[in-house]
């Protein structure tokens, strides 16, 4: 009885840093470029876009296209570059806790 107990403990401590990393990581912003910084994109740690820049003085104002283009590349990569870093914070977590890799959500295992 004594052992559920004690894991129950442990996986609301789980629970509680993650919630903790999850809300850290939601304040920290992620920035990529696309077309050698004709546009650039920042997304918070929810991938959640919180910025864009189009350099005014790169773009052709006719090729709206090719701007469209930049942009969603610009977004996909900041996007791309904040799951990374919040799987390499879970990844850390789950280290420091001493758990097998992959045993936390987002951590790359599961």
């Amino acid at each position: 009885m004594f052992d559920m107990f004690k894991n129950l403990g442990k996986l609301r401590e789980i629970q509680s840093k993650m919630q903790q990393m999850q809300e850290e990581m939601a304040r920290k912003q992620v920035t990529a470029d696309a077309g050698a910084g004709i546009v650039t994109a920042t997304v918070n740690g929810r991938m959640e876009l919180v910025k864009i820049r189009i350099d005014k003085s790169k773009i052709d104002v006719n090729d709206t296209e090719m701007l469209e283009d930049l942009i969603t590349a610009a977004v996909s990569a900041a996007q791309r570059k904040a799951a990374e870093a919040m799987q390499e914070e879970m990844s850390k977590m789950a280290g420091d806790m001493g758990l097998p890799p992959g045993m936390l959500p987002g951590s790359g295992g599961m």
